[in-house]
């Protein structure tokens, strides 16, 4: 779509602010924009709250714009600024969908207001909401990060709407647009080379979140949860942790149950976060199989509780269907120091590795295979949990993101500085 740069900023109307804006006095203040219900236990809003608190610490002012669902968090220096919601949502699902484009229109008129009503240092943008970001940057000369959760035309692939040649390419010229009008692009390391591959000269970094930090009373909370879950004490528990959405692939662990069972008949197998529609299939899936009495599937947990179900498994997997996007889950198998098996795409390979997991062809066969033999290998679980714990401890600590996000930030208010 040639002219593209001169489209897109004439979809949304140009930024003029009757009056002054507000001006910014003492910490450096930063807008953050957030196309998602905050707070909610997944993968973006926890990546989002991560941001905020390090933010926070770095003695940053943190505004968030965001949806009107989700729960209030409470952290210093950081404000939550709610969209309208004219029709009265109560929950947006995972990925595109009609409550998402109103809510999203509404955001918009959030980010003008937030504009007009207060100086920033910068505006970091999640997903989508990097392009009305982007042209309100240019517009008053203030840096835009884009977070990158995803790529726009491969989070789209999927979509009757979005999914043909025309629509595709029409979303890759965006995307593009984007890359090239924003001050920073952070994103997935599994989204790196696609990033490089469009815009090389694009300033990138690529996210390394802190996994979960398990409490004092890890061992005794594993113990519980085992018991409330009715698992024995010798019981081998395999355990899913994550969304159960199409694009994470959970069929091929549910299809490989019967086939583990097979050899290891003393296995439980766990799937926590099961919700709405998606997690009422899955639970008709195991149903149909005949795999109640081995399978638990449960609801969407709060964060707090993940460490000690995670504690509690001999093998952690994490199943791609497809997207570039590497999984936050990843980071907390890591932090959890258990034995992990994964789909062998580009974005679990950016952080995983032969050493700290078995790495499988997508597929329930694959998956079968990789389980089993790491439920009969205790040795071979013990040598990944290790690695996973050292690589965890070396790189997946809360100072070292805290100390990222300050020399992202540190670059982006010095640029803005001299321009």
């Amino acid at each position: 779509m040639s002219g593209l740069s001169d489209v897109l900023p004439n979809i949304l109307p140009a930024f003029r602010i009757s009056g002054s804006v507000a001006a910014r006095v003492g910490p450096s203040r930063v807008l953050l924009v957030a196309p998602q219900p905050f707070y909610e236990d997944r993968g973006t809003p926890i990546a989002i709250r991560q941001v905020a608190e390090a933010l926070s610490e770095l003695g940053w002012r943190i505004d968030v714009a965001t949806y009107p669902i989700g729960r209030p968090i409470e952290l210093p220096n950081v404000e939550l600024h709610r969209c309208a919601n004219p029709l009265g949502f109560r929950h947006v699902p995972v990925g595109f969908s009609l409550r998402k484009v109103l809510l999203d229109g509404c955001l918009v008129a959030t980010l003008r207001e937030r504009l007009a009503r207060q100086e920033y240092d910068c505006i970091h943008a999640v997903e989508e909401a990097a392009f009305p970001a982007a042209l309100y940057g240019r517009q008053l000369g203030i840096p835009v990060v884009y977070d990158m959760a995803s790529s726009l035309p491969e989070q789209l692939a999927s979509h009757a709407a979005f999914g043909g040649p025309a629509a595709q390419a029409a979303l890759r010229r965006c995307e593009s647009w984007l890359l090239r009008h924003v001050d920073t692009v952070i994103c997935s390391a599994g989204l790196a080379p696609k990033v490089r591959e469009i815009t090389p000269s694009t300033r990138l970094h690529q996210w390394r979140f802190s996994g979960l930090r398990p409490p004092t009373s890890l061992a005794v909370d594993s113990r519980r949860a085992r018991a409330m879950l009715g698992i024995g004490a010798n019981t081998q528990v395999v355990l899913y942790s994550g969304t159960f959405e199409a694009y994470q692939g959970l069929y091929d662990l549910v299809d490989a149950v019967p086939l583990i069972l097979a050899a290891a008949p003393d296995t439980v197998f766990v799937l926590v976060g099961a919700h709405g529609a998606e997690g009422a299939a899955i639970r008709r899936r195991v149903g149909a199989l005949g795999l109640d009495h081995s399978v638990r599937v449960l609801e969407r947990q709060p964060r707090e509780r993940i460490p000690p179900l995670l504690a509690m498994a001999e093998v952690l997997v994490s199943t791609r269907a497809f997207g570039g996007n590497l999984p936050l889950k990843i980071f907390d198998y890591l932090a959890a120091g258990r034995s992990i098996v994964a789909t062998d795409i580009p974005s679990h390979r950016s952080v995983l590795s032969d050493e700290r997991a078995m790495l499988v062809p997508s597929g329930a066969r694959p998956l079968a295979g990789a389980v089993t033999t790491l439920l009969q290998d205790p040795d071979r679980r013990a040598l990944l949990a290790g690695s996973a714990r050292a690589y965890a401890a070396a790189h997946l600590g809360w100072a070292g993101f805290v100390e990222s996000i300050e020399h992202l930030y540190d670059g982006v208010v010095a640029r803005s500085a001299v321009r």
